[in-house]
């Protein structure tokens, strides 16, 4: 999968009659960085929302709302609950949900991480947790959560989806994200992002961008 940070030189262009002259290459350069920038736009709309696991909604990627006081109220509770059986990994995979739903990305991490410390072989509870790493602008340990749980299950997907958009809107690697959703696609064709539009659709309009 090609890195967004990757530093590496290319060889310089050919054609047939010699090398292609360094005002060319920048001239090719850059349009095909405004035609990805146009259908990075195009596509924001669609797939800046990531999947929950444990409700299979799209979260937004930015949402912060007031917390009624009984969703402040049923956090406390489920927050001492999971704190009186503090080994129930159970218990704080639910006080993690109501912390995601109530947008408190901080509280969240803090009770899937110790739900993972239980148990990590849930792949479910690492994608959450990604989602909530990318909230709080921790990209590469979003990529790392979403990454864990594919390697427990390889036909996870919502975790193949959400990373490819970390890789797409978080880290400008298109090419990268177009690589981990076909990846998607191999495991369910007819994919579909939070909006309703296919994957299959995303990928050729990227494809078309990248030239």
């Amino acid at each position: 999968m090609t890195s967004g940070s990757s530093h590496q030189k290319s060889a310089p262009s050919r054609t047939e009659g010699g090398t292609v002259s360094e005002a060319t290459v920048k001239r090719q350069t850059a349009v095909w960085i405004a035609a990805a920038m146009f259908a990075a736009g195009f596509l924001a709309g669609v797939v800046l929302t990531v999947y929950k696991t444990s409700s299979q909604h799209p979260m937004p990627a930015t949402s912060k709302m007031p917390i009624a006081p009984q969703t402040q109220s049923n956090i406390a509770a489920l927050e001492a609950e999971a704190n009186r059986n503090p080994q129930d990994a159970a218990g704080w995979i639910q006080l993690g949900n109501a912390c995601f739903d109530a947008d408190m990305p901080e509280k969240a991490i803090a009770a899937y991480e110790k739900a993972l410390k239980i148990d990590e072989n849930n792949p479910n509870v690492w994608t959450d947790l990604g989602v909530m790493y990318r909230r709080t602008g921790q990209f590469d340990m979003a990529i790392a959560a979403f990454d864990k749980a594919a390697t427990i299950d390889p036909k996870h997907e919502p975790s193949l989806f959400n990373k490819g958009v970390v890789l797409m809107h978080d880290k400008n690697d298109i090419p990268g994200a177009i690589a981990v959703w076909e990846k998607l696609l191999a495991v369910n064709p007819l994919a579909t992002a939070p909006g309703g539009k296919s994957v299959d659709e995303l990928i050729q309009l990227l494809k078309k961008a990248k030239g």
